[in-house]
């Protein structure tokens, strides 16, 4: 997962308004006591970073797979 998937697929899940917040103010324990938006800035890949966010967000499963990536052409 990209950087920019990352934050598609914070806005698509949360959001615009509110993935933002989640994305800096959430702190994630299984990323050392981080938010999103500092573990990213600290190099840990992007997927573990997604995965923790939605735990701790309790997204579900269908939710979380798939988010972030641009819609093919037709």
């Amino acid at each position: 997962m990209r950087v920019s998937e990352f934050w598609r697929a914070v806005d698509q899940v949360f959001g615009e308004a509110y993935g933002a917040v989640v994305a800096r103010d959430v702190v994630l324990e299984d990323l050392g006591g981080r938010s999103a938006a500092d573990a990213i800035a600290a190099g840990i890949d992007t997927r573990t970073v997604w995965d923790a966010l939605c735990d701790s967000q309790d997204v579900p499963l269908d939710r979380r797979h798939g988010k972030g990536l641009i819609d093919p052409p037709n």
